[in-house]
């Protein structure tokens, strides 16, 4: 109980399942229903957000992933320090092992920087099959068509009014604003940058992720690179109207470290 609270402490947005998943990782193996009976018997109940509108899961995500690195999705995200200054946020996600790639962090961000950022990680983990965005100016600019178009990229934007396209961005970035964001106070533009980094790395290498089985993305992300054929390339493998198929796995046995991704530096 007393190593339950000390992670609730820590992490104050984790459910119970969450950090039944670290309680394990300390030798403390308990089912579900006995985590959830000491997490209400300690008055650790994380309070409840609002209801959303669900979309049908009927509805097909146009190209929607089939392995890594095939689709990335990026947006922004604002927030503002406490000496005033604005924080515009360039997350970057990985669709099918939901790594954050790149959060790249400026009081403006505009389509040279987008170039930069995404230059960056092309050169690091190769180009993706698509990009998918909504439809902002700094995505639909002439100079990120051009680019987008001379890496022989493919294109996924999102139809307007229908932010559900971009599901993958939308949760990173809702994750972020209330894990992040919402908790920490930032002085100054230059901490900011650095502590955003830090969660990002803590994101991909040690917070357990449900749709991948409470595995790490990073973790998720080496299991799926050891078992995937040789010949696999992955760029053609997005296919309009498909489903990613739910990833099912086991957390790590007790005294076995999760594998640390290669996480780029925004």
């Amino acid at each position: 109980m007393e190593r339950m609270k000390a992670l609730s402490g820590q992490y104050p947005r984790y459910g119970y399942r969450r950090i039944r998943i670290f309680l394990a990782r300390d030798g403390q193996v308990m089912s579900p229903g006995r985590a959830y009976r000491l997490w209400r018997l300690g008055g650790l109940q994380v309070p409840r957000k609002r209801g959303r509108k669900r979309v049908a899961a009927s509805r097909p995500r146009p190209q929607a992933p089939t392995g890594p690195n095939q689709v990335w999705s990026y947006d922004f995200v604002f927030d503002r320090c406490a000496n005033g200054q604005q924080l515009k946020c360039l997350t970057v996600t990985d669709e099918f092992t939901k790594e954050g790639l790149a959060i790249d962090v400026d009081g403006r961000l505009r389509s040279p920087r987008l170039i930069e950022v995404l230059s960056r990680l092309v050169s690091a983990r190769g180009a993706p099959a698509f990009l998918r965005s909504d439809n902002g100016p700094e995505f639909v600019s002439r100079a990120m068509l051009r680019w987008i178009v001379d890496q022989g990229v493919g294109t996924a934007l999102i139809e307007p009014g229908k932010p559900w396209q971009n599901g993958v961005a939308e949760s990173f970035n809702g994750k972020f604003r209330d894990e992040c964001l919402s908790l920490e106070w930032f002085r100054s533009r230059a901490e900011a940058k650095v502590v955003i980094e830090q969660w990002r790395r803590h994101y991909n290498e040690v917070r357990p992720h449900s749709s991948l089985g409470y595995l790490t993305p990073a973790a998720f992300a080496a299991q799926v690179a050891r078992t995937a054929p040789r010949d696999a390339t992955g760029r053609d493998a997005a296919v309009c109207g498909a489903s990613a198929s739910r990833p099912v796995a086991s957390p790590p046995r007790l005294g076995q470290q999760q594998q640390p991704g290669a996480g780029l530096s925004s």
